[in-house]
């Protein structure tokens, strides 16, 4: 893989966000959960889908902080217009760990 350089990294805005809300995403064809998730009031409010379900389920996820690439176009999955991409760390099983903050950050801190 080739390096990338610094102007590149740049270009990537991921943000840190806590999930106001979530819920199964009963209509994908893979299991997910649908999250609605707080930028603060620069960035505001985001909407994502992740297959998370191997570790998390919607309750666990309410009140969590999570980083999130927040400048890629939208996408359509199904009936739901994913507005972010939430990260994660995927596993030997294809299960996927959220990358989170491991002390709380202010909502909207940009990746440094």
């Amino acid at each position: 893989m080739d390096d990338l350089t610094w102007k590149e990294f740049e270009r990537v805005d991921m943000r840190v966000g806590t999930i106001l809300y979530a819920e199964e995403f009963k209509e994908a064809i893979k299991p997910a959960i649908k999250m609605t998730i707080d930028f603060g009031e620069e960035i505001g409010i985001k909407k994502s889908s992740a297959q998370i379900t191997d570790h998390y389920n919607p309750q666990s996820l309410v009140g969590m902080q999570v980083a999130a690439v927040i400048n890629f176009p939208k996408k359509q999955i199904g009936p739901f217009m994913s507005e972010c991409l939430v990260t994660g760390f995927t596993q030997s099983d294809g299960s996927i760990i959220l990358a989170v903050p491991q002390k709380g950050a202010i909502n909207g801190s940009r990746l440094a």
